[in-house]
């Protein structure tokens, strides 16, 4: 006779948090409301040791500490125990937890909750306290009777759950219907993944057996449907609560029998219902000696484990160990990044090696991390870089006193500000979730302090390529530059690892005054090479296009005579010069700019004005050009004679 045992029976993620807490709970009056999960042997447990069961909220006396089951409660009960004078301790399954704030937002957006379960199951009344009226229907028959009565046509949108152990056959049927029948509806899929794993490990296992037997609470509902799906796929099929309902003349005649159990099912009732068939036969037993191994296999704290990762949800991830421990990974067990989601650090089906944080071997689950194991490697990778001067990536995760923190793979690397990579007055802050490089400078293991510097690598990076600049810098080679000085005389820019020397008089064929009237720092620049001396490391660039002649483009554009709109970029006392075209000017005389005698140009014009200007002469040979705005102004009456009078 073969034992084959589910792989996912016993304990889900949600059971074995609430009994955990339970167990921990460190108060003088414990209590919990109602059957933390359906199971007579873990309340008769807990019972023993001090936790007395409430029936109802209202029983609860000031000073108690109450336990909030598995299953969840409604909203009004929090309120209840409040007022009574009673802490609380929530053990809601997180799953449970997300099925109420679905129908509690639902409700505040003015849409109808609607759950796909059990009207009597604690979880399903307990979900129905967060909202005001919650639909339930126990599978497609009931949604096809509400879909044809009036109401269902008034309802408006539908927000649709389900009971989190619900058969998945039941959910599909009922949606088929839902979603032919009414248009405006949110679905959210809120089957436990531990659920659905666990019926279909034994939907499979039941047709490859000869018999099975499935272990739980009569009171469990995940556990009669577990039942349901074994007897739809084998003719003999065995509910018991515990080894002492097992009656082996049942199996007489079975080579191959499977073993299941429910989410409220300990791993030590499982243990000894296995152990009870096992030992009936044992001579004739297939690969006993390696079953035996695997489900009985010890983990301590601290041991390193490999395991595979069977569910993902935002608070944890599940991981099947291979033995009768589940493991459980929290979510800030998976990565020191805060940022990071669990799926983008492991996926369903991956195999990862993990560090055993806490084991319950009574009731059979791990705690388990996967970022001290990340960890450890990291840190030898970490001894590793600075012992072969190697680059590595991080991301800068906070600014510290002195410097800024990296986080290299999860290990805190310390950067001084003076090796930050920034100017000496810029903020730190600047660097805060940015992706760096830098070269690990300094490892103290004893003192777990890791140093590092950006300011290397990017000296590093600029040095190589400086060389690659002045390897094939050539006249009139163009680059594409970033502004990184200013001065009166002009701007410095870099163009790869090398700063050139772009002058004012090479920025623009415009007269300026200072360079910030065109640029200005951290501008990119589209430069060529005028001038360089490699022996000095001089580079002198240029900005204006020196293939276009400023002096051609007026004469193509203006002839004597043709009235242009000018800016006056220069005042003098004989005049001003006014820029006709960028890179050629013009002078109006201080007699052509008004049609009255003035003092001084600055009494009529301010530079940077546009004025009207009529050009009255162009000097080909000298390049000069006469401008009047005079010309354009309308002569002013002569004054009457008196005697004319």
């Amino acid at each position: 006779m073969e034992v084959i045992q589910a792989r996912s029976a016993g304990f889900c993620f949600g059971v074995a948090r609430a009994v955990r807490m339970a167990e921990e709970l460190d108060a003088p009056r414990p209590r919990m409301l109602g059957e933390v999960i359906h199971n007579r042997h873990v309340t008769g447990a807990l019972e023993a040791r001090g936790m007395r069961v409430l029936t109802a909220p209202e029983e609860a006396r000031a000073g108690d500490c109450v336990l909030i089951r598995a299953h969840g409660v409604g909203r009004e009960v929090y309120r209840i125990l409040s007022e009574r004078g009673a802490s609380v301790v929530d053990a809601t399954c997180p799953r449970v937890a997300r099925v109420q704030r679905i129908v509690e937002e639902a409700d505040r957006e003015g849409r109808q909750p609607v759950m796909i379960g059990d009207p009597d199951h604690p979880e399903v009344r307990g979900v129905g306290g967060w909202c005001r009226n919650l639909l339930v229907f126990s599978g497609p028959e009931d949604v096809a009777r509400w879909v044809e009565s009036p109401g269902a046509r008034a309802a408006g949108g539908l927000t649709v759950v389900s009971q989190t152990t619900l058969r998945r056959e039941i959910w599909e049927e009922s949606l088929k219907i839902l979603k032919k029948e009414c248009t405006n509806q949110k679905i959210f899929d809120t089957i436990c993944d531990a659920t659905h794993t666990r019926q279909s490990e034994a939907a499979l296992l039941a047709s490859q057996v000869d018999a099975m037997v499935v272990v739980g609470d009569p009171k469990s509902a995940n556990t009669k449907h577990l039942t349901e799906i074994c007897r739809s796929r084998c003719g003999r099929v065995f509910q018991i609560e515990s080894a002492d309902e097992l009656s082996m003349e049942d199996l007489e005649g079975c080579e191959r029998i499977g073993l299941t159990a429910g989410a409220s099912t300990p791993a030590s009732i499982i243990k000894e219902v296995k152990k009870t068939m096992s030992e009936e036969k044992i001579e004739s037993m297939e690969n006993f000696s390696e079953l035996v191994e695997q489900y009985t296999k010890t983990l301590n704290t601290g041991d390193k484990v490999t395991g595979v990762v069977t569910a993902i949800t935002p608070t944890e991830v599940h991981v099947d160990l291979g033995c009768k421990q589940a493991g459980y990974i929290p979510v800030d067990q998976l990565s020191d990044d805060p940022s990071v989601k669990p799926e983008d650090v492991v996926q369903v089906g991956g195999e990862y090696e993990l560090f055993v944080i806490r084991v319950n071997d009574v009731e059979g689950y791990a705690t388990l991390s996967k970022k001290k194991v990340d960890a450890n490697k990291v840190w030898d990778n970490i001894e590793t870089a600075c012992e072969n001067k190697e680059v590595v990536e991080g991301i800068v995760t906070e600014e510290n006193k002195g410097g800024v923190v990296v986080s290299v793979k999860g290990q805190r690397v310390f950067v001084p500000a003076s090796q930050s990579g920034l100017p000496r007055d810029a903020a730190m802050t600047e660097l805060v979730k940015q992706h760096v490089k830098l070269r690990i400078t300094e490892v103290n293991k004893a003192r777990r302090r890791v140093v590092g510097s950006i300011k290397a690598v990017q000296q590093e990076a600029r040095a190589a390529a400086a060389a690659e600049v002045w390897a094939n810098i050539e006249v009139g080679k163009h680059y594409t530059g970033t502004v990184k000085s200013m001065t009166s005389y002009g701007v410095f820019v870099d163009i790869g690892g090398v700063d050139g020397m772009v002058h004012i008089t090479d920025l623009s064929w415009s007269r300026i005054k200072h360079p910030n009237e065109v640029v200005a720092i951290g501008d990119t620049l589209e430069v060529y090479v005028i001038s360089f001396d490699a022996e000095k490391r001089k580079i002198s660039l240029g900005v204006k296009d020196r293939s276009t002649n400023p002096w051609q483009v007026f004469m193509d554009t203006y002839k004597v005579g043709d009235v242009a709109n000018v800016r006056i970029v220069k005042l003098m006392t004989f005049g001003a010069f006014a820029e006709v075209v960028p890179g050629v000017d013009g002078l109006i005389h201080i007699s052509q700019i008004a049609d009255h005698r003035i003092e001084k140009p600055g009494d009529v014009l301010a530079e940077g004005q546009n004025v009207e200007v009529k050009i009255t002469a162009v000097d080909e040979e000298k390049q000069k050009i006469s401008l009047s705005i005079r010309a354009l102004l309308a002569p002013t009456p002569a004054p009457a004679d008196e005697d004319e009078e």
